[in-house]
């Protein structure tokens, strides 16, 4: 049992991280032991970057304990890289969290002074050196066996690595110590890699005092729709999914997301989505004390032309309230993680009853093209079943109708018969073994003595030698 953390007051006590537990305790007597907990540091540290994002999109995770912000274009929205650091850790405190950060042109050289400068440090582009020189070789990120070599030769601050000969210490020690040297002082680039994808487009709001109404939460949403809506015109684009961030006062991020299964820019119509998704949310969207910035994000777009509206019936405008009815009702149902949660029937090329149509999401091609097709001549019942169900039935050899079945433990004397008509069986494709072979099956419309209709049909036939004994299926029920 070791020490992986320790507040100020037990480092003033000259514990460190690392140090055995029993050791500690022995000096101390009095240390308060908590158990680490791996998971829920990784938690606090994810809603950590998810809260960062109001300073900027580019957040990265710098596991166990550290957060990477690119946040250049960004730092004048705060008064400069003094405003925006001195804000961070303000914000940070009240929140109950003691937190250390520096601001440098390169990723290294502001790990380095986060962990080593002991307070908030901001290094202009070009002093890396200067500013690092003191620092010992831990802040470079070297590894445990690394630090130990260099440290045997004499080599403990970043100056004396920098002063060092480059090609002894690349032989002896690797190229590790010289890249991440170089990486710090910006000789060689290192990219970050943010946790979440950067959108297209985003319009944001920011608050003096919180709003918490969802009439006010709705107001901004729509004066954000309309600031995105001319870059949408100037590109010829529309948004196919939008996320809402709702950032509350007390650090907590809520984000709310809707697909569109037409490109859109109307704000009107951007709000009716997100009011839907709102009520879905329900008491989950907590404004707590209130939200102090509210963000809108075009997370996918779409190719949308400008089209000219005429007097004419034969507009569109029923596929477009169509499609915008499908996006209300997939936005109020949620996402299941199945995909669109609305879905339509598309027949398929099988001949199979429970194959010639599948499930499909309905966020593309809403209204299916008119088919001049003749209706099958034959009537289908109105529920098939998912699977056909095996019955139990007496009926006449080879091929005579069914006089009485059992479907369920329930016995249904047959009034009424028609058929049979035959399909045969598929023997192409990636179907099951059964569907495969050419076994034919015989179906039969049937009424009960209640007037009850059903379609049964019996696969395989009579009197085949080596086949097998036909079997009998309850496959729909008619309206």
């Amino acid at each position: 049992m070791r020490i992986a953390a320790a507040d100020a007051l037990a480092e003033a006590r000259g514990l460190r991280r690392g140090q055995g537990l029993a050791d500690a305790r022995a000096a101390h007597p009095d240390l308060d032991i908590v158990p680490a907990d791996a998971a829920a540091d990784r938690r606090l540290l994810t809603a950590l970057a998810d809260w960062c994002d109001r300073y900027t999109p580019l957040v990265a995770l710098d596991a166990p304990d550290g957060l990477y912000l690119d946040i250049s274009g960004c730092a004048h929205l705060f008064g400069g890289e003094h405003g925006l650091l001195s804000d961070l850790l303000a914000r940070l405190y009240d929140q109950g969290l003691a937190a250390q950060a520096a601001v440098a042109a390169t990723p290294g050289a502001a790990w380095a002074s986060a962990r080593h400068a002991g307070g908030a440090l901001i290094i202009e582009t070009g002093a890396e050196a200067p500013a690092l020189a003191p620092f010992p070789l831990a802040a470079l990120r070297l590894d445990g066996g690394t630090l130990a070599g260099l440290a045997k030769v004499g080599l403990k601050t970043v100056s004396q690595l920098a002063d060092a000969p480059r090609a002894p210490l690349t032989r002896r020690f690797g190229r590790q110590c010289v890249l991440r040297l170089d990486q710090a002082l910006g000789r060689v680039r290192e990219a970050i890699s943010p946790r979440l994808p950067v959108a297209a487009l985003t319009a944001e709001r920011r608050f003096a005092e919180p709003v918490g109404r969802t009439e006010d939460v709705e107001q901004v949403l729509y004066m954000l729709a309309r600031r995105l809506k001319p870059d949408l015109e100037r590109r010829g684009i529309g948004a196919r999914v939008l996320e809402y961030a709702l950032f509350r006062v007390d650090g907590a991020v809520q984000r709310l997301c809707v697909g569109a299964s037409r490109p859109v820019r109307d704000p009107e119509t951007v709000v009716k989505l997100f009011r839907e998704r709102m009520h879905a949310a329900g008491d989950t969207l907590d404004a707590g004390y209130g939200f102090d910035v509210l963000r809108l994000s075009v997370l996918e777009t779409g190719a949308l032309d400008d089209a000219q509206g005429d007097f004419s019936a034969g507009s569109d405008d029923g596929g477009v309230d169509v499609a915008v009815l499908l996006d209300r009702i997939a936005a109020r149902l949620g996402d299941d993680g199945a995909g669109h949660p609305v879905r339509r029937l598309v027949a398929a090329e099988s001949h199979v009853p429970e194959r010639a149509e599948t499930l499909e999401p309905a966020d593309v091609n809403i209204l299916p093209a008119k088919q001049d097709t003749a209706p099958s001549s034959t009537p289908r019942p109105a529920r098939l079943l998912r699977q056909p169900e095996p019955v139990e039935v007496v009926a006449g050899v080879p091929e005579g109708p069914p006089a009485r079945f059992r479907w369920r433990r329930a016995l249904y004397q047959v009034a009424r018969a028609e058929g049979p008509e035959r399909i045969g069986g598929e023997w192409w494709g990636d179907h099951a073994p059964e569907d495969r072979m050419p076994v034919p099956r015989d179906y039969y419309r049937v009424e009960d003595a209640e007037g009850r209709r059903y379609w049964l049909f019996r696969r395989g036939l009579y009197g085949i030698a080596g086949g097998s004994e036909p079997q009998w299926f309850m496959h729909g029920l008619f309206a």
